[in-house]
């Protein structure tokens, strides 16, 4: 079964479409940041509702949906898809919260502390309109953060909470926000509509409101500090029961933890030895160590300041766009603009945003490089600007945003990280094989991050579900996790750190990387065996970007079913 021959044919809208778009609209008015994200209009400036009410509202309206869907009967291929997938979506949402998910969700990097600051990088700024809904947002954040509190009190009830670890992490980012340097502060200092300043009224507004946000960072220091952190477990290991269901979450697959576990063991170790081999190509008998030092003192390949860093990720992105574009892929006008951006926190994470929905914000690449880190290295970074673009995430994303005939909003815009990091990762190696890659240093790049996804696979699982060492020297610890990742990256102590940190608090993500690489050129090769002679790789690409971003089961089903 597949749905992509009719990719750019206008197709009638059906019941599962119209059961689909009505989700969506769902979403819209349960979500109100999701809008910013979709580039719609509406419910500007409010936050979602984060208390204990708010989340019994979602799930109701969850299963509403799900026996709504259960109930429709497809009438083509693109249904039999959607039924599917957002069946497989809704009963996912209910089975996390049943587990409880809501109430233990703090980390380092994906919970609501930094969806609640993370929205304004997004909101538009070209107006004063735009500004008093920046202001709107920034005063309703303590309520938002109030209804975030009140679920975190119901984990301490049930004896459901965050690891230790997490909230004094959170507790450092929230003081980073409490500061008058913090985020607020300095967006309400900045603020300007386009090249003209904003009335004094609006400015004495975003002030106030910019204090209102830096308190609720306060309020929610103090909860962390004096209510949740007496609660919390000193052990980072969530456990087998919630890790499946994450693992479930950001494949959209159900896969052997077990047999994943030594197959990541075995991955690494081919990672490993490949890189050794690149690096004797470099310099002769050098180890990677030596090489990475080699390369490190040519000057060349190096980059000073963000602005430098910016410039190059734009001209690189365009250059792979132009080029790609003439022979190996159709993209259309509206997917070929894509933007680098420095953002403006500091946190260490690389990221890609979606365009809006009819293109008028373009998808971009995000770069939240560390306090103090000013110099970069091309070689490194090459393979990471085809990761987060061009035939990466945004090739990926824009193309299902642009497949408006065939695709219903929620089919547009839906996708699991396995999907979404286990095509860059696939990307990656396809650059490779198309000859973007052909310097050994460049290689080394592509392999430095190879190695640390496969890295990942044995840490996240072996963390998280206590397995055995690799070396069988007994089970594994948090604390362990810094120094295996530190053997397997050539990266700084603070971005370590962040890593580790992001993989303790974010179980199942980190894996979803690599594994999702697995099943990708696992169908790519068994699509191969089925099509014999006929295989067209180009055409296998279309035809399974074309499904858009669904779970991995679903893809899986749809290609070769």
């Amino acid at each position: 079964m597949t749905d992509t021959d009719q990719a750019h044919e206008a197709r009638p809208t059906t019941a599962i479409d119209a059961i689909a778009e009505t989700w969506v609209d769902t979403e819209l008015d349960l979500f109100p940041e999701y809008r910013v994200y979709l580039g719609r209009v509406g419910h500007e400036g409010e936050y979602s509702d984060y208390s204990p009410e708010g989340s019994e509202r979602v799930i109701s309206e969850v299963r509403k949906t799900l026996a709504n869907i259960h109930a429709a009967t497809p009438v083509d291929a693109v249904d039999e898809v959607t039924k599917m997938d957002l069946s497989r979506e809704l009963q996912l949402q209910i089975d996390k919260h049943e587990a409880g998910f809501d109430q233990r969700d703090l980390n380092v990097i994906a919970s609501a502390p930094q969806s609640m600051r993370d929205i304004f990088d997004l909101m538009p700024t070209d107006s004063e309109e735009d500004w008093s809904h920046v202001a709107t947002r920034m005063r309703n954040l303590p309520a938002a953060m109030d209804g975030y509190i009140r679920t975190l009190r119901t984990g301490i009830a049930a004896g459901n909470v965050p690891a230790i670890r997490q909230i004094r992490e959170v507790i450092a980012q929230a003081g980073k926000h409490v500061a008058d340097t913090g985020f607020f502060y300095r967006l309400a200092e900045g603020a300007r509509a386009g090249t003209s300043d904003l009335p004094t009224s609006l400015r004495v507004d975003l002030a106030a409101a910019a204090r209102d946000s830096a308190g609720a960072y306060a309020v929610l220091s103090e909860f962390l500090e004096n209510e949740l952190a007496p609660h919390a477990t000193q052990r980072d290991a969530v456990g087998r029961e919630i890790y499946t269901l994450a693992s479930r979450d950001f494949l959209g697959a159900v896969v052997d933890l077990d047999e994943t576990y030594e197959w990541g063991i075995e991955e690494l170790a081919r990672m490993t030895a490949e890189q050794e081999s690149i690096a004797r190509e470099i310099k002769p008998g050098a180890s990677v160590l030596e090489a990475i030092a080699f390369l490190d003192e040519d000057a060349s390949r190096k980059l000073h300041g963000t602005d430098a860093l910016q410039r190059w990720m734009q001209e690189t992105s365009d250059r792979a766009v132009e080029e790609l574009s003439k022979v190996h892929f159709d993209i259309p006008a509206e997917v070929r603009r894509l933007e680098c951006m420095i953002a403006p926190t500091q946190e260490g994470g690389i990221y890609y945003t979606s365009p809006t929905d009819d293109f008028s914000r373009a998808g971009r690449m995000w770069w939240s490089v560390p306090e103090g880190v000013t110099e970069f290295d091309t070689w490194r970074e090459l393979t990471t600007v085809y990761h987060e673009g061009v035939p990466g995430h945004h090739l990926q994303i824009g193309q299902a945003v642009y497949n408006k005939a065939l695709l219903n909003t929620w089919r547009r815009n839906a996708g699991t990280s396995g999907h979404a990091e286990g095509w860059a990762l696939y990307a990656e190696r396809l650059m490779e094989q198309l000859g973007y890659l052909d310097d050994p240093a460049d290689r080394l790049g592509m392999l430095d991050g190879q190695r640390m996804r496969a890295a990942r696979v044995v840490l996240d699982i072996g963390v998280h579900l206590e397995k055995q060492l690799p070396d069988g020297s007994g089970p594994w610890t948090g604390e362990y996790a810094f120094g295996f990742l530190g053997a397997n990256v050539n990266m700084s102590p603070e971005f370590v750190r962040f890593e580790v940190n992001r993989y303790l608090g974010w179980p199942g993500q980190a894996p979803s990387y690599k594994i999702g690489q697995r099943i990708w050129e696992q169908l790519r090769d068994e699509f191969a065996r089925r099509e014999g002679a006929d295989f067209d790789i180009r055409a296998f690409h279309k035809k399974a970007l074309d499904i858009g971003g669904v779970g991995l089961d679903t893809l899986k089903a749809a290609m070769l079913t």
